[in-house]
């Protein structure tokens, strides 16, 4: 066991000044030896279960409430309670989602820089615990969603199976790969309208399209600057797209994002819908929004993970917090 401690310290001095994958292999040779001290105690297998479920992206869930709020439904209890309920659900289905990626990329992940610090691929999971806590979680997810409403079921199931697909063989296809993803968050504006049987507007699901493409052509670009030459082997698609090009494709989704909320806020039919002509006042926290993001991505190195910009970034956290404020006031006050 000395010999062992003697031999990551040597392996720590020889490595100083190594990338972030070589600095993550020294951490993880000490943590190794340390366990097998008892000096470190992970957290008991239900709460490494919860970790696996990545909590913290569950805000990308709260999409489902578009519907409920551009339908002018805010003020209904009964719709209120019923798109509460299908967030929880959708949350417990993603959560299956993720459980069931991090089963299927254990290997990959437990060389990834930092997807090794997850659960599963730490080691801090059981690959038996996890696969049962998904198989469980989907189980009771699906029954109460189908509870719900039979459409909000049948779009929570192809949700799941869409995202295994993904996992098992799209992920590896170029192009197809983030369309998959801007389709899984169609779908959870979809479940939002579905959960309170409300028409859902083809503007909300241009919108919705355009901006996820959007955060993954982002995502993919700061995987490629991350993982540098070895971005291929943690993930095949990513031999096919360059810095480049994925720059040419976040120029086209975003000024088609921008263009297609303004023709939004100014279409006579959304005008005669809502009500209200004056949609267009949110227009200025869209745009700032954007462009702050793209700070981020140029200027700070982030975009790797959208939800993690959100929740840490205040600038960018207050711009989507003023534009949902105003939203409302427009629709239900004007």
């Amino acid at each position: 066991m000395v010999q062992d401690g003697a031999a990551c310290h040597a392996l720590q001095r020889s490595e100083r000044g190594a990338n972030m994958r070589g600095r993550w292999d020294i951490q993880s040779c000490r943590r190794s030896a340390m366990a097998e001290k008892g000096r470190i105690r992970y957290p008991t297998t239900f709460l490494a279960l919860v970790e696996a479920t990545r909590p913290r992206q569950w805000i990308k869930n709260l999409l489902l409430f578009a519907p409920l709020l551009f339908a002018k439904k805010l003020g209904d209890p009964a719709r209120l309670l019923q798109s509460l309920v299908a967030f929880a659900l959708f949350c417990s289905l993603s959560g299956v989602v993720y459980l069931l990626n991090d089963i299927l990329d254990l290997d990959r992940d437990r060389h990834h820089p930092l997807k090794s610090q997850r659960p599963l691929a730490s080691g801090r999971l059981s690959l038996t615990a996890a696969l049962s806590g998904a198989i469980v979680l989907f189980v009771l997810a699906m029954a109460a969603s189908f509870t719900l409403s039979l459409a909000f079921g049948a779009v929570g199931l192809i949700y799941v199976l869409l995202n295994l697909v993904y996992s098992l063989w799209l992920k590896e296809v170029v192009i197809l790969d983030v369309m998959v993803i801007a389709f899984g968050f169609v779908l959870r504006a979809l479940a939002g309208a579905v959960a309170i049987d409300v028409e859902i507007s083809p503007w909300l699901i241009l919108c919705t399209i355009l901006l996820s493409l959007f955060l993954a052509f982002c995502k993919r670009r700061q995987e490629l600057e991350t993982l540098v030459e070895d971005a291929g082997e943690h993930r095949a698609a990513l031999r096919e797209y360059s810095v480049g090009f994925l720059d040419q494709m976040i120029s086209i989704v975003t000024a088609s994002t921008v263009v297609c909320y303004c023709f939004y806020t100014f279409s006579p039919e959304v005008e005669q819908k809502l009500g209200t002509r004056y949609l267009y006042l949110t227009i200025p926290f869209v745009l700032y929004g954007i462009f702050r993001y793209l700070y981020l991505v140029h200027q700070k190195g982030h975009g790797g993970s959208p939800t993690a910009a959100l929740l840490t970034d205040r600038p960018l956290l207050l711009s989507v917090a003023l534009w949902a404020l105003v939203a409302a006031l427009v629709i239900y006050l004007t």
